[in-house]
């Protein structure tokens, strides 16, 4: 039982891109982070992004992956909790700091465990998470006045504004230059907006089409905006436009902690794949 460690993509795709695609809902993070880092090139980080998978026993198939892009936290795939404890192990004896760690629940626990061992370190949890996979959409019901749209970029200080306001509430970090994420995610055509008498009043990202996957993310309604149905509108006109792009697979996360948005998505149609976890280490 073993992991190889690498910061190569090409070295990462070529071992690990069949589990990658063979599990798509539990994989989804990582899989867009691969398309991401294959367009824009992983030297445009200034760390060199980090990758590796873990086999049972050797020649056996890959059954584990995770990958990080410094200073964002590693992100594990679907991988065994063993694999998880191991990966902490090993990345401790080589003075690697992962900063955090996210995934599913079970093996992020026993990295968690692992990295903490003999009181070593701490572990604080961030965001208890569920990621959901759509089975029939069900159009929200009233519906909401307005329509959807996809994002131009007359929408670009808007949407920046509404990155970084979504990310202070989550509490996590984002890119410096948000303007710069817009614009590509714009002209990709991966962000869509709910108006209303012609005002932007959500939005939502609709990655897209890996391995016949598309994720949801992120959504965000200015506060004062919010309990109108219009996260559920944007939701659902995203899921539809990632379906009529080829998605087989439409899924999303939410925070365990907001009823609300769980709410939301269950009426829509989403049904529970499995938990997560996010911790920050120290």
């Amino acid at each position: 039982m073993t992991w190889t460690l690498s910061s190569s993509l090409d070295e990462f795709r070529s071992a690990a891109g069949t589990f990658l695609a063979a599990h798509p809902a539990e994989n989804t993070v990582l899989l867009t982070l691969v398309d991401r880092l294959a367009a824009v090139g992983s030297d445009s980080h200034e760390q060199p992004p980090r990758f590796g998978w873990w086999r049972p026993g050797p020649g056996a198939p890959v059954a584990g992956v995770f990958l990080q892009t410094p200073p964002r936290q590693l992100r594990l795939g679907l991988t065994p909790p063993q694999a998880g404890a191991e990966l902490a192990e090993l990345l401790r004896a080589q003075g690697v700091e992962p900063g955090g760690v996210g995934g599913g629940k079970a093996p992020v626990e026993a990295f968690g465990a692992a990295w903490c061992r003999g009181g070593r370190a701490t572990a604080r949890v961030r965001t208890n998470e569920r990621l959901h996979r759509l089975g029939e959409l069900v159009e929200p019901s009233p519906a909401p006045g307005g329509r959807a749209r996809p994002a131009t970029v007359d929408d670009r200080e808007l949407l920046t504004d509404w990155l970084a306001a979504f990310a202070a509430e989550i509490g996590a970090s984002h890119p410096a230059d948000l303007g710069a994420m817009v614009d590509r995610r714009t002209a990709l055509g991966e962000l869509r907006i709910w108006e209303d008498g012609g005002r932007p009043v959500s939005f939502a990202g609709v990655s897209p089409v890996l391995a016949g996957m598309s994720r949801i993310a992120p959504v965000f309604t200015p506060p004062e905006l919010r309990g109108r149905g219009y996260a559920s509108a944007v939701v659902a006109a995203g899921s539809v436009h990632a379906r009529r792009a080829g998605a087989e697979e439409v899924v999303l996360y939410t925070d365990l902690a907001n009823p609300t948005s769980n709410s939301i998505y269950r009426k829509l149609g989403y049904r529970p794949v499995e938990d997560g976890l996010v911790l920050e280490l120290g």
